[in-house]
């Protein structure tokens, strides 16, 4: 369940407090100090994939709702970035950072902008190598960075022909992935790499996507992919490895884990590999286990305080519910409710409506309302031609942003209400990202921030 923080205040009309104020300039300050504390709990950081709780979720109000971006309407800036890359944008007070691949000198990089700006402070060079193979979707620059505050943190994929080549493959996968390895660097915030390491051996044919995601003292990636998968977990002052623990399925998957404290435990969940499982994050040992329903997934989960949800995948489509107080393969036990329509492939749900709802956006353009305690189907609507980015949410609205760049947004509830339609005038395969009543969407070759803040 998301909580907001709440900030104490002094109470400067009480009584006593009255006796004390004795000039306006006395009032205005008082006033304008709280006006600060309150809205300083609105305002918040977008760290990672899918912002500070990895779910999509904003805690932040007054968002813009209209904008279009080939008139210039409601954009405080827009800039260019170079090279190509689907990672979302991330924010940290007035840094903005974003991945990237410059293909035409086969570098990937990691740019540090001006948030009030959009102004590069600095640009580094994280690895250069021959550009790997790829689906068509996908990007060298797909994995979203993450941040604590103090240090970026970046993963890439690194072609080598050296590498090891243990691609095992599915009835699925007939074409010959690119040998390689998964690459962790981090740097702080002057630009400064602080160090650079490579976990694993990494073979798929579609590519590589796989964003960091910060727990205690740890970085922990997942390494699913056609040969010996893993999981594994960094120090985030070294990238030293402190666990590594084999995935059962040795099926390639593009989904960081999610981790929530329940019941005390801190439970690390993720969809991939041919199934869905529970790990403790301290160690890297499985909880529990779902096996399938499907082969591979792209898709997030998402957690509303009762059940962890999925969506998926290929060969077939599914959205599954799942209890998360099991021990062992719970497969048959704590399914509590699943659908094989109106599901989604590569963008990952949402949870929104004070946790009431599940909000998927199909691939191609439905978007779809249940009801997330017992999976009632309340609307599905298209609002799209075709989906890649995953959606957000703030202030009782989703985002769901397609392809082209059209972004709808809806109010989840038990019937379907469309808020605004606004174009930003290119195509868009990275999610949005949200920071101080500020939305930014990368765009296929522009970044916009779009609202004018606070």
């Amino acid at each position: 369940m998301i909580s907001k923080t709440r900030t104490t205040v002094p109470d400067i009309f009480s009584s006593s407090n009255r006796m004390k104020i004795r000039s306006f300039p006395s009032i205005l300050v008082l006033v304008l100090f709280v006006v600060f504390c309150c809205g300083a709990v609105e305002a918040e950081n977008w760290p990672g994939w899918r912002g500070p709780r990895g779910d999509g979720s904003s805690l932040e109000k007054n968002l813009p709702n209209h904008w279009n971006g080939p008139r210039g309407e409601n954009i405080a800036w827009k800039v260019e970035l170079p090279g190509v890359g689907h990672a979302s944008p991330i924010v940290w007070g007035d840094r903005i950072f974003i991945v990237s691949c410059r293909e035409e000198t086969e570098q990937r990089i990691l740019l540090c902008l001006d948030r009030a700006s959009g102004r590069t402070l600095w640009e580094k060079e994280v690895l250069r190598a021959p550009i790997e193979r790829k689906n068509q979707l996908n990007s060298c620059a797909s994995s979203t960075p993450t941040t604590d505050g103090k240090l970026v943190y970046v993963t890439f994929f690194e072609s080598d022909p050296k590498a090891p080549v243990n691609t095992v493959g599915t009835k699925y996968v007939n074409q010959p992935a690119t040998p390689g390895w998964m690459v962790v660097a981090a740097y702080d915030f002057d630009g400064n790499r602080r160090w650079i390491v490579r976990p694993g051996a990494f073979n798929s044919t579609h590519g590589f996507c796989s964003p960091p995601l910060l727990f205690e003292d740890m970085v922990i990636i997942n390494g699913d992919h056609d040969g010996d998968s893993y999981l594994v977990a960094l120090k985030q002052s070294s990238g030293e490895t402190v666990w590594k623990v084999p995935r059962k399925n040795r099926i390639r998957s593009y989904c960081p884990p999610l981790i929530r404290q329940i019941e005390g435990k801190a439970q690390m969940v993720l969809s991939g590999a041919g199934c869905v499982a529970s790990y403790d994050p301290h160690n890297g040992k499985q909880r529990w286990i779902v096996e399938g329903p499907t082969e591979q997934y792209v898709a997030s989960l998402v957690y509303n305080g009762k059940f962890f949800f999925m969506t998926a995948g290929f060969p077939t489509y599914h959205v599954l519910a799942i209890r998360p107080d099991g021990e062992g393969d719970v497969t048959k036990t704590h399914v509590v409710w699943q659908t094989t329509k109106d599901c989604a492939y590569v963008p990952s749900p949402i949870v929104a409506g004070d946790d009431k709802y599940l909000l998927v956006i199909a691939d191609r353009g439905i978007a779809t309302c249940f009801d997330a305690q017992s999976g009632e189907r309340h609307w599905a609507e298209r609002v799209g031609p075709h989906f890649s980015a995953s959606p957000v949410g703030a202030d009782g609205s989703v985002f769901f942003l397609s392809d082209r760049g059209i972004t709808s947004i809806v109010r989840p509830g038990p019937k379907f209400t469309a808020i605004a339609k606004n174009e930003l005038g290119e195509d868009c395969r990275a999610s949005p990202a949200i920071s101080d009543g500020r939305i930014y969407i990368r765009g296929e070759k522009n970044l916009y921030c779009i609202g004018g803040g606070k």
